[in-house]
């Protein structure tokens, strides 16, 4: 028997009414088999509301089976004398981080775990600093969790459950709110523990480049698994996962592309060195660490004069004048998080800020409708200063649409219908208009008829990040801001949310900006870019202009799209390929030219 065993797994929610009636059974597992050996790197793929949080929480034994059974270590989870033993052996990474930090001090967050197994003092500290080291967070060990940004509380709240050393640890969707540098840094530490220590490792995750190294791969719908191999066993079937809501890595879709417009390559191509190999017969040879010599070049790269993006006849709607930002003044925890920040977003325009996790991307959204004040400098909308006094900043906020990192934020009403409808409403709308709008709201955002009467609590991640949407939407805002609104979800509701944000935009003439750590969502929607670099603006203009300073961003914790590396390396290879192209589409035109292959594609 494996390390996690599950036989014929069933997990039904059940619904109860207000009046006694029967519940309402919403099967979330179903005849589910699984046989995971210690040792393993198991990834499980699924949309939104396929079942694989429900599996995770089986595994800790945060659920248990309506029927079937589920081993962890030989120890049948539904018994409860076992419990706190199963959760000894398999331990849990949330989506969420504020869901399991509970310590003042990061450092006492991630000794709690050890501490309570009983593990001496002197070898709880070894564990605190060997995983605050993997993570990349040692520098922040004597900080507030409530000082972090979300994408470091997801680190400590990994090296929180590293530092009990578990036989198997579970990760939910664990890199949602990381950096690519994080992203980076978080994978190699649990790759680390898998392979070093023995680890069973199992990453739930909507990045497909997380999985490509995984010993096996498990894909969900409807609570059923209805895929199972190898990464290039699963992969090679393109079409089938995009029924599935799912997608590949950008190296296999680039290869897809080309296999369909007649190149001759093998089925399955999981990584850039595969590609490149196989386009040009020559080996390229990437550095085990993209981004080391970070902090050595980190003063030249925030050095670097930023771009200025073109001249246009548009008025600024909102613009930033020498603003500074400071939490904490005065205090142990003061933290500059804007320094100097100039800034103007024209009406109608489509911008995409980046930036490393701290770098101030939250603060300075936060700042752009008014929910917190600088410290220094001025924000003005449409002209006027929002910190004079008698502005109406309520007017402010209902034009200057806000959707936070975390949705379950801003959802608090009984049912979507009624959350959706509260912007409007405070507006001093009729509620004909309201629902009229909210109507239309969660249309855009994909949610029909069948959710307006749910509780905004019983739905999934992704779906409750498209309800904030839609909540924002309903105002009409001249300005909507969305930081990180695709985290969260599946591919195809990722596609689906940035598309009908794309037509809001071209239909409307919304002023967008589009917080992300995505660089291919980045690459494919958005006109400019903002670059921010601990505080400050360290590139500002096109995509293309932007993300040629690709080395330059790798040290700012960044990155660029997958499909840059790839020109660059057929370019080094030989390939006469443009550089520039920064899309899967662009890439695969760019190498048919190259390659002589033009024509029509399928």
């Amino acid at each position: 028997m494996g390390i996690i065993k599950a036989t014929k797994l069933v997990y039904d929610y059940l619904k109860y009414g207000e009046e006694g009636q029967e519940p309402e059974v919403n099967r979330a597992i179903d005849q589910v088999d699984l046989d995971v050996k210690e040792g393993q790197f198991i990834a499980v793929l699924g949309h939104n509301g396929s079942g694989k949080s429900t599996l995770a929480k089986q595994i800790n034994a945060l659920l248990v089976p309506t029927e079937g059974t589920l081993w962890v270590d030989q120890m049948d989870t539904s018994s409860e004398a076992d419990v706190w033993r199963i959760r000894q052996k398999a331990g849990m990474v949330f989506q969420n981080p504020d869901n399991q930090i509970i310590g003042n001090m990061v450092e006492e967050d991630v000794g709690f775990g050890p501490e309570n197994l009983g593990v001496p003092t002197e070898d709880i500290w070894k564990r605190v600093d060997e995983s605050l080291q993997a993570v990349g967070m040692t520098a922040y060990r004597r900080q507030s969790p409530n000082k972090l940004s979300g994408g470091q509380k997801q680190r400590v709240a990994i090296a929180g459950v590293m530092a009990m050393h578990p036989r198997c640890i579970v990760l939910d969707e664990p890199t949602a709110m990381l950096d690519p540098n994080g992203r980076k840094e978080v994978l190699k530490a649990v790759r680390k523990l898998n392979q070093q220590e023995g680890v069973t490792v199992i990453l739930i995750t909507h990045y497909m480049e997380e999985v490509v190294f995984a010993d096996d791969i498990y894909v969900m719908d409807s609570g059923r698994i209805v895929m199972h191999g190898t990464p290039r066993e699963i992969f090679s079937q393109v079409d089938l996962l995009k029924k599935y809501r799912l997608d590949v890595p950008q190296a296999t879709l680039l290869a897809h592309e080309l296999i369909q417009a007649g190149v001759p390559l093998k089925e399955g191509i999981l990584t850039r060195e595969e590609l490149v190999q196989e386009l040009t017969g020559k080996e390229i040879r990437i550095p085990k660490d993209a981004v080391s010599g970070h902090k050595a070049q980190e003063t030249e790269a925030a050095e670097s004069p930023a771009a200025r993006p073109g001249k246009t006849a548009k008025q600024p709607v909102l613009r930033l004048e020498h603003v500074y930002y400071t939490y904490s003044p005065g205090t142990a925890y003061e933290m500059h998080a804007l320094k100097d920040v100039n800034l103007e977003l024209p009406q109608g325009q489509f911008v995409g800020m980046i930036g490393h996790t701290g770098s101030g991307k939250s603060t300075l959204t936060q700042l752009l409708n008014g929910l917190v004040r600088p410290t220094d400098g001025t924000v003005l909308f449409e002209g006027e200063n929002i910190w004079e006094e008698n502005y109406p900043l309520r007017s402010l906020r209902s034009q200057v649409g806000l959707v936070f990192q975390y949705p379950e934020h801003q959802l608090f009403e009984t049912d979507v219908l009624a959350d959706v409808c509260f912007g409007p409403k405070n507006q001093g709308l009729s509620q004909e208009e309201c629902e009229k709008r909210a109507r239309e709201a969660l249309k855009h955002v994909g949610l029909g008829e069948e959710f307006y009467a749910k509780s905004p609590f019983e739905l999934s991640g992704g779906q409750k990040r498209r309800v904030a949407i839609a909540g924002v939407l309903a105002m009409n805002p001249k300005v909507l801001i969305l930081d990180e609104p695709t985290a969260g979800l599946d591919p195809r509701g990722r596609d689906e949310i940035l598309d009908q944000i794309a037509s809001l935009h071209r239909v409307r003439g919304i002023t967008i900006l589009l917080v992300s750590h995505s660089m291919e969502d980045i690459a494919r929607y958005v006109e400019r870019i903002i670059v921010m670099n601990h505080g400050e603006k360290a590139f500002d203009g096109p995509p293309k202009q932007v993300f040629a300073h690709y080395k330059e961003l790798e040290t700012m914790g960044l990155a660029a799209p997958q499909i840059t590396y790839i020109v660059h390396d057929l370019k080094e290879a030989g390939l006469l390929v443009d550089t520039e192209a920064t899309t899967v589409e662009e890439a695969r035109d760019t190498i048919l030219s190259a390659l002589g292959k033009r024509g029509e594609l399928c």
